[in-house]
């Protein structure tokens, strides 16, 4: 079994000059560093917890992260069996359920990717391997949860 391993710096550039006082004495904003990475990622938390609404928080991170996850995955599989995609787009949704005492997770993830390929006659094909790109994606099979892909695949002709 091969190994991967991965570094990012969380930076916190919330204070505001009483540090974590108390809960309203200081802001979630942060940045997302990875060495070699050209930017920044600006985050905070989700508004709901006193974020700031123009900054990523984790959870959008988490989303986006199966969302690229899968379509990578996708496209590859799509290439190895001869299916040329010229488009995706994905409008991915989940719902996070908090509990009484502020914890939380995720409950439900759908991936709503809309698919362009060049050749009508392998829409279905085209289909079936969005099954095959959720086995193999890494985040997918990190969740304990079952994400759901509800695809449009069109075909450019």
């Amino acid at each position: 079994m091969k190994k991967h391993g991965y570094q990012v710096k969380i930076e916190w550039t919330g204070n505001e000059g009483q540090g974590t006082l108390n809960y309203r004495s200081y802001n979630r904003n942060h940045h997302i560093i990875a060495e070699g990475k050209y930017d920044v990622i600006n985050g905070s938390s989700d508004p709901s917890f006193m974020g700031d609404p123009t900054r990523y928080n984790p959870e959008e991170l988490f989303l986006s992260s199966l969302s690229a996850c899968h379509m990578l995955w996708y496209l590859h599989l799509c290439s190895v069996n001869k299916i040329v995609v010229t488009q995706y787009l994905d409008h991915a949704t989940g719902v996070m359920e908090e509990e009484e005492n502020g914890s939380g997770r995720f409950a439900k993830v759908t991936l709503h990717p809309h698919v362009i390929i060049s050749d009508a006659n392998r829409i279905l094909r085209a289909k079936e391997l969005h099954h095959e790109a959720n086995k193999m994606c890494f985040i997918a099979n990190s969740c304990n949860f079952q994400i759901a892909h509800e695809p449009v695949i069109e075909s450019e002709t």
